[in-house]
């Protein structure tokens, strides 16, 4: 299935790096946006001429002699006290971008108050002053700059507010953002540019409501704006509403027939709908229309993938494998077609072309899934030890994959090892804790197994999967059933209809000696996943219930394709072969 997500559009021209990525504020530095460059040069803008006294220039030297030896406070008055003294704008620029790496709000409020007296119009100068009255929470003044901006360049207002917008994302200060445009939209009730902006911030913190509310605002001043219509379609997929997104998109749709972002939100909700074959023609106009457009042909191909249309699929795949960009992704997807036929040397032939990229981990994954299906662990081991150089960010989830492996192969104390040692460097990870936990009921450990889970759920007391495996492990011992029932109560009180919540919750209804509710939950359970040791609590509840030939039959049906399965070994062991 594709993954969709709504990313949100922050191209940090000039903020970001004023704001972040300064390495040294006295090595030269472009704060002029690139646009306003090319106008400055084709309209070659008379410079300010001064006369520069002695002093101010030994002031200027002491200044940048300063800043060579990471001296910036010194810098910082040398500039702007030249800054005072000069009509000169380029000494006040100097003076805001120290000031802004050093983080000094006031000193940067000063130096563009000085900036902006000299050169009222640059828009840079401008943009930097607003960034320093909302970090300093000065609303008025944020108010006051941003006026200005969409007076002086309306056309560049909406890319100026989301550069805002995206510093003070990771600031954590979207509030203060949102505040402002608040303010500034009572100035200015019918810029439709200002409530797009608060919709999009809203969506950051997952406040939908205040999202589409915002977004609904935007359309009522521009009926007919094709970008705000598309963010109100994605706000309503993110709200789990499909029906009206699509609404929305296939109503744009008539009104932009050429739009092809349109178009494919309009694709991504059909396949979202499972609609795989009205998707798949979309997704060939798309192709059509434009020979160019690799990533809707690589779509379409996942699309085939989904319709079975394997030789549609492969085709597009093949073709793809000649483009640099999408070697390694049609690689992954050609191994999965050869997985699906069964080719299992042939899909690790594939995955092991996926040197590089973003789905590399995920091949190489794909590899030793197979290799451990085919209990090749030796393969296996191999290559899980070579994973962590190639992939040093993902240490913990190879780590994971390892001691999964590891329990496969029933070496739980290796697996149990590996995990304790992370827990070391790590003592709160959850994943860790787990897996440890469940790995610690093999190896008769309960007290980890307990002290791991009460630990995940004292962080977390609604993790589900921590609720679940803790009030199962209780059903071991008749005298803490009322505990188990209070944790499996919880978890099936949060998700009713997961398979292996249901299982829990009707095994402990057994314990409870309630054979029909527990023989309806597990019936319920194994419908929707079909797991061997849900199999073998059905046998069992039969069992007992009176239904012999019931639970032998359904025993028998099992054990066929799992003849090695725990679960059905341990029922065939205690149950079975005493009653012969």
């Amino acid at each position: 299935m594709l993954i969709f997500r709504l990313s949100f559009v922050a191209i940090l021209i000039l903020l970001n790096g004023c704001a972040g990525s300064l390495d040294k504020p006295n090595e030269p530095k472009s704060v002029v946006p690139t646009k306003e460059t090319e106008n400055k040069e084709k309209t070659k803008q008379k410079e300010v001429k001064t006369a520069i006294d002695p002093d101010v220039m030994f002031m200027l030297l002491i200044a940048e002699i300063a800043g060579q030896r990471d001296q910036y406070e010194v810098a910082l008055e040398g500039y702007m006290e030249a800054a005072k003294r000069v009509n000169d704008p380029r000494f006040a620029e100097r003076a805001a971008v120290i000031a802004m790496y050093m983080k000094d709000s006031p000193k940067t409020q000063e130096a563009v108050s000085l900036w902006l007296k000299h050169d009222a119009k640059n828009l840079t100068a401008r943009k930097i002053a607003t960034l320093s009255a909302l970090r300093a929470n000065d609303k008025p003044a944020a108010v006051e700059h941003l006026s200005a901006l969409l007076k002086a360049d309306p056309a560049g207002f909406e890319t100026t507010l989301l550069e805002l917008g995206g510093v003070l994302q990771k600031e954590g200060k979207i509030e203060i953002m949102y505040d402002t445009l608040t303010a500034l939209s009572v100035k200015q009730p019918n810029q439709a540019v200002i409530y797009f902006a608060q919709s999009l911030l809203a969506l950051q913190v997952k406040n939908m409501a205040v999202a589409e509310q915002q977004i609904q605002k935007a359309i009522k001043i521009q009926p007919d704006w094709d970008k705000a219509l598309i963010l109100q379609a994605q706000i309503a997929m993110l709200s789990g509403d499909m029906n009206k997104a699509k609404t929305i998109i296939k109503n744009a749709s008539v009104k932009y027939p050429n739009n092809d972002k349109i178009k494919k939100l309009f694709a991504q909700l059909l396949i979202k709908a499972e609609n795989y074959k009205e998707a798949s023609e979309l997704y060939q106009q798309l192709v059509a229309a434009d020979s160019k457009d690799i990533e809707s042909e690589f779509t379409l191909g996942l699309v085939y993938l989904q319709l079975d249309q394997d030789e549609q699929a492969e085709e597009i795949f093949n073709k793809l494998l000649e483009l640099p960009d999408w070697k390694y992704q049609a690689s992954f997807y050609l191994g999965k077609l050869e997985e699906k036929h069964g080719a299992i040397d042939k899909a690790i032939v594939w995955f092991d072309k996926v040197s590089d990229g973003d789905f590399a981990l995920d091949a190489a994954l794909e590899s030793i899934s197979l290799l451990a299906k085919n209990k090749q662990f030796d393969a296996v081991n191999t290559r899980l030890k070579g994973l962590p150089s190639r992939f040093p960010a993902q240490k913990s989830r190879i780590l994971l994959i390892q001691a999964e492996m590891y329990s496969q192969q029933k070496q739980y104390q290796k697996a149990f090892d590996l995990l304790t040692g992370a827990l070391v460097e790590q003592p709160d990870q959850q994943e860790f804790l787990y897996t440890r936990a469940l790995i610690a009921e093999h190896l008769n450990k309960p007290d980890i197994l307990e002290k791991d889970l009460k630990k995940i759920l004292e962080k977390e007391p609604n993790n589900v999967e921590a609720l679940n495996a803790l009030g199962y492990s209780l059903l071991t011992d008749h005298t803490r059933y009322g505990e188990a029932e209070r944790y499996l109560q919880k978890a099936i009180k949060l998700r009713p209809d997961e398979a292996v919540i249901m299982d829990s919750f009707g095994w402990l209804q057994f314990k409870l000696g309630h054979n029909q509710a527990a023989l309806d939950y597990l019936q319920r359970a194994y419908a929707k996943q079909q797991e061997n040791e849900i199999a073998a609590h059905i046998a069992e509840v039969l069992w007992t219930m009176g239904k012999k030939d019931d639970a032998k039959k359904l025993f028998d049906e099992v054990i066929k394709d799992a003849p090695e399965d725990e679960y059905l070994l341990d029922f065939q062991r205690r149950i079975l072969n005493k009653a012969k």
